[in-house]
């Protein structure tokens, strides 16, 4: 390819590292997109819109919900994953992330990454010539938040204006892309968490900038107030696991439970990005009880994400 094409190429291409590289246009795009999809699944439709097409993953963090996922999807598409363990291919010898990104543009038609630090994954999509997807980094999760708009957009059929989500937990990966999502949506969003869990600085900047809405306390029972969302997460993440007995003791009073529902709309949907600890974060009475979506939403991955993937390979 001469330097002219590969300019050409990379112009064309599209990432998506942050929720905030979709408008909310492109949001409601993929989301309907996501509904189409998964009615023409359960209905046994075939949708081989990606046949040939081959997509990298590229795993530096476990994962059940994102590996298993991203698989179906390019099956259901006619089209083949490669699981790409960063302990069995040369990046974990010591290849550059940029020699890596050039080498698999080479063989793929498109990449995601699930990676320790969110640099790994902008220098893939920096010197990729396909479309790079962020399948979480340590500072966003794009396509868990994808899946739970397309749940929320079930149960909350008028839409997203208007709508409090409340989160309850740490200002993690996860919350910064919640925190983004929301104001991009136009909801309002509430945090609950204790004292030094907050998310960065950088990040409500960037939802005061997109016109976000969004307030910060230490009593959940404040944040759950009337809300039309309730979403929590676990209280030790990969990576903190050295903090857990202080987390523990921290976040004690942060548990989804009966009681909290109590403060918000009798509607309120319950989230969580899973894995849970039950007993702890949320209870087992409220995970599998009448305002859980938790299940759905994990279904969900699947749905935007071969929305997501079709929009950016196809």
């Amino acid at each position: 390819m001469n330097l002219a094409n590969k300019v050409g190429v990379e112009a064309m291409k599209k990432d998506v590292l942050s929720i905030t590289d979709l408008s909310r246009g492109e949001i409601y795009e993929l989301l309907k997109s996501a509904t189409d999809l998964k009615e023409k699944r359960k209905a046994g439709e075939p949708t081989e819109f990606l046949k040939n097409k081959s997509l990298g993953m590229i795993f530096e963090k476990a994962s059940t919900r994102t590996r298993v996922s991203f698989e179906v999807a390019m099956t259901d598409f006619g089209g083949h994953a490669l699981y790409l363990n960063s302990n069995d291919i040369q990046i974990g010898r010591g290849e550059t992330i940029e020699d890596t990104a050039r080498i698999l543009s080479g063989y793929l038609h498109g990449l995601m990454a699930r990676v320790m630090s969110h640099e790994t994954v902008v220098k893939l999509a920096e010197y990729s010539t396909m479309p790079v997807i962020n399948a979480l980094s340590d500072q966003e999760h794009p396509c868990q938040i994808l899946g739970d708009f397309m749940t929320i957009l079930e149960y909350k059929q008028h839409g997203f204006e208007g709508l409090k989500f409340a989160w309850i937990g740490d200002g993690n990966n996860v919350c910064n892309s919640a925190l983004l999502g929301s104001a991009i949506m136009g909801m309002e969003f509430a945090i609950a968490c204790p004292k030094g869990y907050e998310p960065k600085a950088e990040y409500l900047e960037k939802a005061r900038a997109l016109g976000g809405k969004f307030t910060i306390t230490d009593d959940p029972k404040v944040a759950a107030k009337d809300a039309d969302v309730i979403y929590t997460d676990v209280w030790v993440s990969m990576g903190d696991e050295a903090e857990q007995e202080k987390r523990l003791k921290d976040f004690a009073s942060f548990q989804v439970n009966a009681e909290l529902l109590g403060a918000a709309k009798p509607d309120v949907i319950v989230m969580h990005c899973l894995p849970a600890r039950r007993g702890l974060e949320i209870t087992d009475e409220v995970m599998d009880g009448p305002n859980s979506v938790i299940f759905e939403e994990a279904e969900n991955r699947l749905h935007a994400q071969k929305a997501l993937i079709l929009k950016l390979m196809r």
